[in-house]
């Protein structure tokens, strides 16, 4: 095994020195398209890495995955994979990964460490698994080296508190929430019960906290007027009752995390009705 890089400079000798196309002598022709940069705590290593593995074919990039390590001794330790696939025609898609373990106070300056590792002129997108620390410099310090941000509700604990902080950097840079995504079958269809959902007055969601919050916050937002939230907890979201009815369920089988998070990186712009929807879970 491979002794870790120490340094942003090994780190870049070892991504230039492995640029050659196992079996022949040219180096790969990069075809990255983002930079994705990955916050993975370490009760979300499993997690990431699966979702990580689903992306590399459809996403050429270069991905950089932090583990944060603050209670280890000062330094950093990275290591570099470099994965070829065919596509057709003689083409082949590259892509790079980056992992990187923040030791100790590195963990609390992961802008400075990522920021010389961008490609050039390529949107910067970073997935934060877990709640983001709002206000904290570890995050704030990332947030203005990123283009997005790619968050997933369902994985924090509290809701509707932790909203707040997200409305707070609504301005500084693009949100995407998978848990917002995850509703993407039922906002189109409870929309589809207009006039009857006019002057609901109430919602059961069975769901997680997340995705029942963000979908009363839509109607709130939507319906401008007070919506009663009941939720019965569940992994998935089975179910929703308007003012006591139960809606008819719609078709369509949910997507894996894998798409979730590919079908993030495919949008650039605000979602407004994100952001409203956001905001209506406090209101």
């Amino acid at each position: 095994m491979a002794a870790a890089l120490t340094s942003i400079r090994e780190i870049e000798r070892e991504v230039s020195a492995r640029r050659t196309v196992p079996g022949s002598e040219a180096p790969y022709q990069r075809t990255s398209v983002m930079t994705h940069t990955a916050w993975v705590p370490p009760e979300w290593v499993e997690a990431a890495e699966d979702a990580l593995a689903g992306l590399a074919e459809r996403h050429p990039s270069r991905t950089i995955v932090l583990f944060p390590q603050p209670n280890e001794e000062d330094g950093l330790e990275g290591d570099v994979d470099i994965d070829v696939y065919p596509v057709g025609g003689g083409r082949q898609v590259c892509t790079e990964t980056i992992r990187i373990r923040l030791n100790g106070p590195r963990a609390a300056a992961p802008a400075s460490v990522v920021q010389p590792l961008l490609l050039p002129d390529l949107p910067v997108f970073l997935r934060w698994r877990g709640a983001p620390p709002f206000g904290e410099p570890a995050f704030e310090g990332l947030i203005d080296v990123v283009d997005r941000l790619i968050v997933d509700s369902t994985e924090w604990a509290d809701l509707p508190a932790p909203y707040a902080g997200l409305t707070g950097i609504f301005d500084r840079v693009v949100v995407s929430d998978i848990a917002w995504a995850r509703t993407s079958r039922w906002r189109p269809h409870l929309a589809s019960l207009w006039p009857d959902i006019a002057n609901v007055k109430k919602i059961r969601v069975t769901g997680t906290a997340a995705q029942a919050q963000l979908l009363a916050g839509w109607l709130r937002t939507r319906l401008k007027h007070p919506v009663e939230l009941e939720h019965e907890p569940s992994d998935h979201l089975d179910g929703v009752e308007i003012d006591g009815e139960a809606a008819p369920f719609p078709p369509g089988d949910p997507p894996d995390p894998s798409d979730l998070l590919s079908e993030e990186l495919d949008r650039f712009d605000r979602d407004r009705i994100y952001e409203d929807a956001v905001r209506g879970t406090l209101e």
